[in-house]
Formats: C-alpha cells, structure tokens, sequence
C-alpha cells in the first residue's frame, strides 16, 4: 500500500507542475534565443557554461535557460564536459552548473546556420 502525501508535499508537488507548465509555455522565440547563443558560444569556445550565455540574453522565466540547455543536451546538440563551475548568478548561492562543449552534430548544424547567415 502507498502512502497518502500529507498537505505540504500536494502543494509542492502541485507549485512544481506549475512552473514546470510555464517552463513549456515559453515562446518559441526564447528558444531561439537560447539556440542562437548557445552555437554563438560553442562555435567560439572550446566550452561554456550558463553564466556565460546568461549574459547575452535578455530576462527569461525562472528554471526556463536550464530547461533549454537541458533539451539541447537531450536533442544531441551539446554534451557535458563532465566538469562544473559555481553559478555567478547571486541568487543561486553558487550553485555549480555544467560545463558544456558543442556536439559533432551541434557544430555541424551551427556551422551550417552561419553559412545560411553568410550567404544572404
């Protein structure tokens, strides 16, 4: 037999769906965005973390740039270096975040955007 969440954990659990709901909400143009900086930064740099596309991008929801990242990694387009650094964000207390590289796949599709750029 399971055991029945008291009220706290129903309301945490219900708080979570909401962000996670408005996390999906997003634009797709913030995706874009995200997209944009993160093969701008992978094209440019061996690795990267989220201080540093966090700095080139205008205000997004709360969890949304961790989010995308994360779909990025699962979309193949980016792997984890296996190395973190502490977040430079004041608000996560240093929380460590992941170092990043651009995948095969994820730099031959940021190099073919910049040819498409290039040529129009």
């Amino acid at each position: 037999m399971t055991r029945r969440l008291t009220v706290a954990e129903r309301l945490a659990s219900a708080e979570k769906d909401i962000r996670l709901e408005t996390i999906a909400d997003q634009s797709s143009w913030d995706r874009f965005l995200v997209e944009q900086a993160v093969f701008h930064f992978g094209t440019r740099h061996t690795e990267w973390s989220a201080n540093d596309i966090r700095d080139v991008l205008p205000e997004l929801g709360h969890g949304y740039l961790g989010a995308a990242i994360n779909s990025l990694r699962t979309a193949g387009l980016i792997e984890h270096t296996g190395r973190v650094v502490p977040s430079t964000l004041p608000s996560t207390n240093g929380h460590r975040l992941s170092v990043w590289t651009l995948s095969d796949r994820g730099r031959a599709i940021a190099q073919q955007r910049r040819a498409r750029r290039a040529a129009a």
